[in-house]
């Protein structure tokens, strides 16, 4: 079996324009306006090891190390180096490139949680892996699918520090014990494809990327504008449904401040509607997400994508059911591993159409999402979106 990269699509007309925008581009039009997700795309795939990145609250931010052109600016870019503009999910028309190369067509108006062949509601069928993971534990089931049948050597997820077990930092997940030791969600933010490097240290060239939309859309956007080898390593994408992720502070400041939660007597959290919260001494715990917005993520507020419409597969526990996962079949790739999986029972399946408050759900907060991304930028993600419905009082409600 052999897995190879989509072929690029190429323009339906005329000769393609060179691509020349590098790191002072990237910088004026992305990480100074806000677009920037911090999701470290730009960082993994830099050739030069130039743009530096700060893995804590307040930052997720790239930043250039080299200071002789200032920090707006890059000598490698000024020479012909144009990698960083090429793997961000954010820079220009993004995602027509990345529905291009994958699909050969851009999404229709409609399509609010993007192009799809397939919605299933999942469950993993070995107990531990439903057990440990989140929701159905799709994902955990399908990392170890992949790795047992050789379609990836690892996967770059998000773990947590030795001292800490609810701040994330991103590992590199190599077998079944790595997989179940970092199942499980975070909703704070971990920028998973820095684990690249740890990759690149021990010869791993064939991986899988677990991550939100805002990470998952690198790889297809780095490989329509031909970024070369620095794509290769990514051979299936895992996207995880995301409205938003919070700064860690929202632990001392909300959770233990106003409800004596502290985060280490937690076991573990979800979001469906509410933000969830079980405790080691077995009490159940719901907080209201509107108490929790001020402690939203900077990169997260302009980010257009709740549905990881770029990714192989995208997965969420949206619905009724805490037991099942919804699972979005993007691509033939996506498709192929699925099925495979339901055909030899390691996952259970039934039509996601069956709830239809998850289908209501994927499309709303998809709307939602959509909603934030700024007028400024290119226009693509806010095709077909309907606007706000208007209050009573005639006013539009706020955004969050």
């Amino acid at each position: 079996m052999t897995i190879t990269e989509p072929a690029a699509v190429p323009p339906a007309t005329g000769k393609a324009e060179r691509w020349t925008a590098q790191w002072k581009e990237l910088y004026a039009e992305v990480i100074t306006t806000g677009l920037c997700t911090g999701c470290a795309g730009c960082v993994v795939t830099c050739p030069h090891d130039v743009i530096g990145y700060e893995h804590a609250e307040g930052k997720y931010i790239p930043f250039h190390i080299e200071e002789e052109l200032g920090l707006d600016n890059c000598i490698h870019g000024e020479k012909g180096c144009t990698t960083c503009t090429r793997a961000c999910p954010r820079f220009r028309a993004w995602e027509p490139a990345a529905d291009m190369h994958l699909f050969g067509r851009v999404r229709e108006p409609d399509e609010m949680a993007g192009i799809w062949q397939d919605l299933w509601l999942t469950r993993a069928a070995n107990d531990e892996q439903h057990q440990k993971g989140q929701d159905g534990g799709l994902v955990t089931a399908m990392l170890t699918w992949l790795i047992d049948h050789d379609y990836i050597e690892a996967a770059m997820v998000s773990g947590v520090e030795d001292d800490d077990a609810w701040k994330a930092k991103p590992v590199l997940a190599r077998n079944k014990e790595e997989i179940l030791a970092t199942a499980g969600s975070r909703y704070t933010y971990c920028a998973n494809p820095l684990a690249l490097r740890d990759a690149k240290e021990q010869g791993l060239t064939r991986l899988a990327l677990v991550g939100m939309g805002c990470q998952t859309s690198s790889p297809p956007v780095m490989w329509d504008r031909k970024a070369g080898k620095v794509g290769k390593p990514f051979l299936f994408n895992i996207g995880l449904l995301c409205s938003k992720t919070f700064d860690d502070a929202i632990f001392p400041e909300l959770f233990e401040a106003k409800y004596g939660l502290k985060k280490q007597d937690m076991a573990k959290m979800n979001i469906k509607g509410v933000f969830q919260i079980w405790m080691k001494d077995g009490s159940y715990h719901e907080i209201n997400l509107k108490e929790c917005h001020a402690w939203t993520r900077e990169g997260c507020k302009n980010c257009p994508d709740f549905a990881a419409e770029h990714a192989d597969v995208s997965t969420g526990g949206i619905g009724e059911d805490n037991d099942w996962t919804l699972t979005i079949v993007r691509t033939e790739l996506g498709k192929e591993v699925i099925d495979r999986m339901i055909a030899d029972g390691t996952i259970i399946a039934r039509p996601a159409q069956e709830d239809k408050e998850a289908m209501r759900l994927l499309r709303l907060l998809s709307i939602v999402s959509r909603r934030r991304w700024p007028e400024f930028a290119d226009r693509a993600p806010a095709i077909g979106v309907p606007p706000p419905k208007k209050k009573a009082d005639g006013t539009a409600p706020a955004a969050h």
